[in-house]
C-alpha cells in the first residue's frame, strides 16, 4: 500500500532520496525554490516512487484563475503518477486554487513542460528531459494542453537573413551596435542582459519577474560552457536593447566522443538559448539582425547546424526561426486542469 507523505524539510528529503527509485533531486531546491509543500509518495517497502512540490502563495498568473503550480515531478511508474496527482490537485483546490498546471518547477525560469514528440535529434546541452510516458500522466488524470512549445533545427547556416544589410544600415543609423559579451566583466554583462530580459519577459505567457540576483544566480554558472562570439549585446548610446544568448551543444560532443577519436571534430552545432529585444524595438528587426550576426560567428568558428531551442508557439523567436529555415525537431507541452 502507497502512502503520501509531506516532506518539511531539505533534510528529511535527503533522507527519503537515498531510498528513491527515481531521478536525482538535490534537497536544496526546496530552500531556493520555496515550493509551499513537498510531497513524497512511499511504497511499502520504503521506497519513494513519486515526488513533488506545490506553489500557490507566488504562483504565475493566468486571467480569469487563481493558478496553482505542480514541479519537481517525478514518479516511477502510471499508478503512482495517479496517485500523486491526484493529492496535488486535491491540496490545491483547498487553497483557493482554480487551476493546476504542470510540470513547472515554480515560475518559467526554472524546468518545465514536458517532450511529447521527441523526434530524431538526440536531447541537447541544457533542454530538460522526460520519460516518455510523463504526458501521458497528466493527461489520464484530468490535464489537458495548457501551452505548446518547439525546438528547431537549422543545417544550412549559409543561408543569410535576406533583408539583414537593410536592418543593419537602419539599427546602425539609430546609433545600435552589437557587440560580443566581454568575460572580463561578466557579473556586469549579466546585469546588461538582466535589464533587457525583465522588460522583454513581461507579456511571455505565465510570466513571474525575477529578481537581478536569482537571474544571475542561474546564468553565472554558464560562463565556462559559452564561447563569447556566441553572447551578442544590442546597445544604444551605451544603454543594453537587446541580446543574444547562444552555446555550444556540449552534449553532441560528448555523445560523439567514444565514436571519433577526437570530441572537438564532432561539436559542430550550437543553441540559441534566449532572444530578447527591449519592447520600443521589437520592429526594428533588432532580433533578426541579432540572429545574423550569430550565425556568422558561428560559420567563424566552424559550426554547421543551429538550435533554436524551446520556443512558445506564439512567441516573436519562433518567427525569426522561420525566416533562417528552422525545421521542427521537437514538441513539448505544459498542462492544466481546472479544478
Amino acid at each position: 500500500m502507497e502512502q503520501l507523505i509531506a516532506v518539511r524539510t531539505p533534510e528529511e528529503q535527503e533522507q527519503w532520496s537515498r531510498e528513491a527509485a527515481l531521478s536525482p533531486f538535490d534537497p536544496g531546491d526546496l530552500i531556493r525554490h520555496a515550493p509551499d509543500a513537498h510531497w513524497n509518495m512511499v511504497s511499502s517497502d520504503g521506497e519513494t516512487v513519486g515526488r513533488c512540490s506545490l506553489w500557490w502563495r507566488h504562483a504565475p498568473s493566468l486571467p480569469g484563475h487563481r493558478l496553482g503550480i505542480i514541479g519537481h515531478y517525478a514518479v516511477r511508474d502510471a499508478a503512482a503518477a495517479r496517485g500523486l496527482l491526484g493529492n496535488a490537485c486535491e491540496q490545491l483546490a483547498a487553497r483557493g486554487c482554480t487551476m493546476a498546471v504542470g510540470p513547472m518547477d515554480g515560475n518559467t525560469w526554472r524546468r518545465y513542460r514536458l517532450i511529447t514528440d521527441r523526434g530524431t535529434e538526440p536531447v541537447f546541452f541544457l533542454e530538460p528531459d522526460n520519460p516518455d510516458d510523463w504526458p501521458a500522466h497528466f493527461t489520464e488524470s484530468g490535464f489537458t494542453t495548457l501551452a505548446h512549445y518547439t525546438s528547431a533545427i537549422d543545417t544550412c547556416l549559409d543561408d543569410p537573413f535576406s533583408s539583414a544589410d537593410k536592418v543593419g544600415a537602419r539599427a546602425a543609423a539609430r546609433g545600435i551596435r552589437i557587440r560580443s559579451i566581454r568575460f572580463d566583466r561578466f557579473e556586469d554583462e549579466l546585469r546588461h542582459l538582466y535589464a533587457v530580459a525583465s522588460v522583454s519577459f513581461r507579456h511571455n505567457f505565465l510570466y513571474s519577474p525575477v529578481g537581478e540576483a536569482d537571474f544571475i544566480a542561474q546564468y553565472r554558472p554558464l560562463q565556462s560552457y559559452i564561447r563569447p562570439e556566441l553572447v551578442l549585446l544590442a546597445e544604444q548610446e551605451s544603454q543594453p536593447i537587446g541580446f543574444l544568448f547562444a552555446l555550444p551543444a556540449l552534449l553532441q560532443s560528448q555523445e560523439s566522443s567514444t565514436r571519433r577519436r577526437s570530441s572537438e571534430q564532432a561539436l559542430d552545432t550550437f543553441i540559441f538559448k534566449t532572444i530578447a529585444v527591449h519592447p520600443n524595438y521589437r520592429t526594428a528587426g533588432l532580433g533578426s539582425l541579432l540572429v545574423a550576426h550569430c550565425q556568422e560567428a558561428a560559420r567563424g568558428l566552424g559550426y554547421k547546424r543551429a538550435i533554436h531551442a524551446l520556443m512558445h508557439e506564439t512567441n516573436d523567436s519562433r518567427k525569426i526561426s522561420g525566416r533562417y529555415g528552422g525545421q521542427t525537431m521537437r514538441r513539448y507541452a505544459l498542462f492544466g486542469k481546472a479544478l
